[in-house]
């Protein structure tokens, strides 16, 4: 393997909206939502590697197990100054809180880190999404719950996105037909939907994401994630 910059990035989808990024120096989990997670393949005490963590937003199927996370593997939180006060005041060791808003960045174990808007809703401060850019230049964006808006083409303007994560779910989430116009507005490389399938109030599979691609979006990849089984980009 190669120094750092030169390994690949590792995606493991581990159900809902919690994922794994293996990238640089990190070992990232963004809204690791374990218990009560249906399709979690793997118990959150087992995970034996984390020292980042993202928190999109506060409603308890993505801010999940941040804090047990957190303060077993000494790892830092990234998420809204709002969602960092209060963890802090549940447990979570300052230190390890990265507390930003909209539109900013931090730089941590080698990747870049910008937080942008999210059209949803959150307990405390508001929601977000994340764009990461490791040290090649390898750019993911995780849009976090939301609804489709038109600033998501200066996503695409600004950065050179090769991989979107974006809910398809519907109900609380863009459903399969928003999510494929936002990669035409994104255009990025790849789609991995996300939010999907955990309950039955959720779209049940990936069928009608990729019908909407081959009509708006047709120079995005549908790379659907079996859960529980990484992916190398």
């Amino acid at each position: 393997m190669g120094g750092v910059g030169e390994a690949p990035m590792e995606i493991t989808w581990f159900g809902h909206a919690n994922f794994r990024l293996k990238a640089a120096d990190a070992t990232l989990f963004i809204d690791p939502f374990f218990v009560g997670n249906p399709s979690a393949p793997a118990d959150y005490r087992d995970i034996d590697e984390c020292n980042l963590i993202l928190v999109t937003h506060d409603h308890h199927d993505h801010i999940g197990q941040t804090l047990e996370l957190a303060i077993k593997h000494d790892a830092e939180v990234v998420a809204m100054f709002d969602i960092i006060r209060d963890l802090i005041e549940l447990g979570l060791p300052e230190h390890l809180g990265v507390g930003m808003n909209i539109g900013g960045t931090v730089t941590r174990l080698g990747l870049d880190i910008k937080m942008v808007q999210a059209m949803h809703s959150s307990v405390h401060g508001m929601p977000a999404g994340f764009i990461i850019t490791d040290p090649k230049g390898l750019c993911v964006y995780n849009s976090g719950d939301t609804g489709l808006f038109g600033d998501m083409e200066l996503f695409g303007k600004f950065h050179d996105i090769d991989v979107a994560m974006l809910p398809i779910g519907g109900r609380f989430t863009m459903d399969a037909r928003q999510a494929a116009y936002a990669c035409s507005l994104l255009q990025c490389k790849k789609i991995i939907p996300q939010h999907w399938g955990t309950w039955g109030i959720l779209d049940q599979n990936t069928k009608a994401l990729a019908e909407q691609l081959a009509l708006v979006a047709p120079g995005t990849e549908l790379l659907e994630l079996a859960v529980g089984k990484p992916v190398t980009l």
